[in-house]
Formats: structure tokens, sequence, C-alpha cells
């Protein structure tokens, strides 16, 4: 990971540590690579395109990351609230040179993010994030030369806003067109958090047939992931018990995640997805090499589900770009992470929460089953994860008593359980998460570890 830009680009409180002349300066050199020193005529200006989420900041980092744009001479196409996945979806198919996506998922309101995506549709390359970082700093080089400001587009060459918001909404119809079965008659709760996914979700099932009970679809502003969403399912819980619902969805603030709530009011996270997703794939014949990709933070109680049903598992390090590069890499067709970034990649090439909750419903659907039953198979371990906010993160984790603390926990779960202890790539977080046979195992030991990231002194 860089200086600024993490696992999920550079994310940080609005105005404290991302300012607005940091989306400034980056647009200004984002505009300058496509426009002038990559361009691909003198005739044809760069394209980007840009979506937000719903926080308050978000206009303001639009504004600024549009101002340094086309000051270097790019045109900078405006989709408007959305969702990251529909940023992907667009730069990919209408051929821009780069995508931005300006959201802190499922962060707090105050902060937010600048998440950068490359022409097809995929996370940027870390080659190029390495260069806007020494940009940032003043230490970009060309030919040997330091680049202190990129130079100004003038008269005509200056760039141009465009309005497009036909761009997401072709991206809503490329969704409906995925329904492989009528909705008609289905009864679904749809959590918006609040966010990107408000002015989406809502359409797409009901152009679908269902008939669809939506919260959290009220965003002003500081609103976004407080207390709904993915990170917060009680509400949604709370609405399908209510309404006798059939399934229930929950997206998070950029609506890259989803995670469901079955019929029951029993809460189906992203593992579970990818063992009711995994079997029904591989039924069909569509799950590649029979193989499901994971992270190291999916559940023990998954990988002896995926054991028992003959499904192959991969793992990868936490992030959703991770587990994409590996399933790229070695032709897989399913992934994702336990939070519920679910990536299907014959049809996206990023986590799409609307697309997931999609295909769950196909799965239902075909399978003729409710989500209570299509997930029997799978017995969860019990798992605690707690987060320390800590001062740095690379001193918490390599600090001895540290480590030593954790290699004692890991010595006496065994074989019966696991430790793992890695740093949030999008927060000044340590995660200290424990899998063992009873919850209060899993919370003895995960706080014998806190404890002494406590003691050393790395609490921020």
């Amino acid at each position: 990971m860089g200086k600024y830009f993490g696992t999920d680009g550079f994310r940080g409180e609005a105005n404290m540590n991302l300012t607005a002349d940091h989306a400034y300066k980056i647009g200004r050199f984002i505009g300058w690579y496509f426009a002038d020193l990559h361009k691909k005529s003198d005739k044809e200006r760069a394209r980007i395109v840009i979506g937000k989420d719903t926080r308050r900041s978000s206009y303001m980092f639009e504004y600024s990351l549009i101002a340094g744009l086309v000051a270097s001479g790019a045109d900078a196409y405006m989709l408007h609230v959305t969702t990251t996945p529909s940023v992907a979806y667009v730069t990919r198919q209408d051929s821009f040179d780069c995508g931005i996506m300006i959201s802190a998922s499922h962060n707090p309101y105050h902060d937010n993010g600048i998440k950068l995506i490359n022409k097809n549709g995929e996370k940027m390359e870390e080659s190029f994030i390495n260069e806007i970082e020494a940009y940032l700093d003043g230490e970009y080089e060309v030919l040997g030369v330091k680049v202190a400001e990129v130079p100004f587009a003038h008269r005509e060459e200056i760039g141009e806003t465009v309005d497009y918001v036909v761009g997401r909404n072709r991206y809503i119809g490329y969704l409906i067109s995925l329904g492989m079965h009528s909705f008609r008659g289905k009864r679904i709760g749809l959590d918006c958090a609040n966010g990107a996914s408000w002015n989406i979700a809502k359409s797409v099932f009901e152009a679908l047939g269902a008939k669809t009970y939506v919260i959290n679809a009220e965003p002003n502003g500081t609103n976004i992931n407080t207390n709904c969403g993915s990170t917060h399912m009680e509400s949604l819980v709370e609405l399908v018990k209510e309404k006798n619902l059939d399934v229930g969805f929950a997206f998070d603030g950029d609506a890259d995640r989803c995670l469901c709530v079955d019929e029951l009011g029993n809460i189906v996270s992203g593992d579970h997805i990818l063992y009711v997703c995994g079997k029904y794939m591989a039924k069909r014949g569509e799950l590649t090499g029979d193989t499901v990709v994971t992270t190291v933070m999916s559940n023990f109680g998954l990988y002896k589900a995926f054991d028992k049903a003959g499904i192959k598992y991969a793992k990868t390090a936490v992030g959703d770009k991770y587990v994409y590069e590996y399933m790229q890499a070695n032709g897989h067709a399913l992934g994702g992470e336990q939070s519920g970034h679910i990536i299907y990649n014959k049809y996206a090439s990023t986590g799409d929460g609307i697309l997931t909750s999609l295909k769950m419903m196909e799965v239902m659907l075909a399978e003729k089953k409710p989500l209570s039953e299509l997930t029997a198979g799978f017995t969860v371990f019990p798992q605690v994860l707690v987060n320390v906010r800590v001062k740095s993160k690379a001193e918490a984790q390599n600090d001895p008593k540290v480590q030593e603390a954790v290699a004692k926990v890991a010595d006496i779960l065994g074989d019966s359980g696991r430790i793992l202890v890695r740093e949030s790539g999008t927060e000044p977080v340590i995660r200290v998460m424990v899998e063992a046979a009873t919850e209060e195992e899993c919370h003895k030991y995960v706080d014998s570890v806190v404890d002494v990231i406590k003691a050393q002194g790395h609490e921020a």
C-alpha cells in the first residue's frame, strides 16, 4: 500500500487527511496524464467519468476533481450520485480512459475517498497510483526532471464538463437485463444505507416485478451508513420479520457490498452467499475449476461446507482487489469476501451489491427454495473480530510483544481454531480476529492480544 492510497483508494476524513486540495491535484495529474502525456491523437481529448455517493463532502471533492481535470485538458463526464460498480461498468463499456468514484464505502459520513478505475473497469494499477503519490509529494519526474506542477491547458484545449446521467441509466438497464426470472409475487426488503443505491435498487427490483419495502433511502449528506446498511443489519432484520418478507438485501454506502436476511430473519453473510452461489454454479457447470475464491477472513465453516459439497477454494489477502486479481489470473468465475464484496467475473469487474442480490434471487427462484434452506448446509464457526484504532499500523503489527501474544494464542488453538491479526487497508486500524469452538474462547483470546496492543501504547 502507498502513502495515500490503500487497497480501496485514497481514504480519510474529509478536509483533514483528505482535502479538496488533494482532489484538485489528483484531477490535475490524471487530466494531464491522459490528455497530454498519453493522448491518443491531437484531435481526441481524454475522457474521465466520475461518480459519487451521498456524503456531503462528495460534492466538494467532485468539483475539485473536475476543476483539476478540465484545467489539464481532459473532459469530465458526471454520473452524479451512483454506485462504484456502475462507474466501473460505464468506464469499461463506454471506453473512458479512467473512472473515478468518490466514496468511503461503509465508513461514516465524515470520511470520504477517491477510488480510481482503469479503462477495463478494474481498480487502477499500482504503478499509476505510485506516480500520483509522487506528484502529490512533489517527487514526480519526467526524463529525470522533477515536475512540481503539470502544465495547464489553454484556450480550446481546456476540457469540457459533461452531464452523463445516461451512463447511470444504461447501467440500470444492464442490471435489469440480468434478471433471469420474474420477481412477481415476491416481497423484498431493501436497505439502501442512505447511500448510492437509494435511487437504483428499487427501480431494478420493481422493473423485475417485485413488491419492494425500502428503508434508509433518504440521504441527507450526513446519514450514510448511520445505523443502517450492510454494517448495521438490525433494521432490515426487523423489517423482514414484521412484514413477513421473502428476503431482504442490505447494501453499503457505495453499493459494492450486499448482505442478506432470510425469510426467518437470519443474517446471511458474504460467506453464505459464496456457499449458495458456489453450489448453484457448480451444479450448472458454471463454476470454473469447481473453485470459489475467498479471503483469509472467510469462516472455517465455509471450507468445511465446501469440502462436503466437493467444491475447491482458494484464499487471498483481504480486499476485493486481491480476489479479483486472483480470479483473473486463474480464470475463476466466483469470488468474494465475508463482508459482502462478491464478484461474478462473467458480469462485472468489481464487487456489485445489487448484482449480488439479483444472483441470489436467481438461485432462490431456480431452486424453488427459501434462502434459509439454501444456506442450511453451512454451519458458522464462532468468530470474534475487534478493531483497534492505532497510531501506526506497522509499528503495532511488528511489535515483538504483540507478535508473541499472537503466537501464544495460535499455539493454544492449534487445529481447533485460528487467530488472524492484520492491518486495515482503508483505516488506521489493526483487526484482531479469532475463530474457536465457543464464542467465550474467541473473546478471551482476542482480548489477550488487544490488551497487549494497548499496553504497548499503540492505541490511538
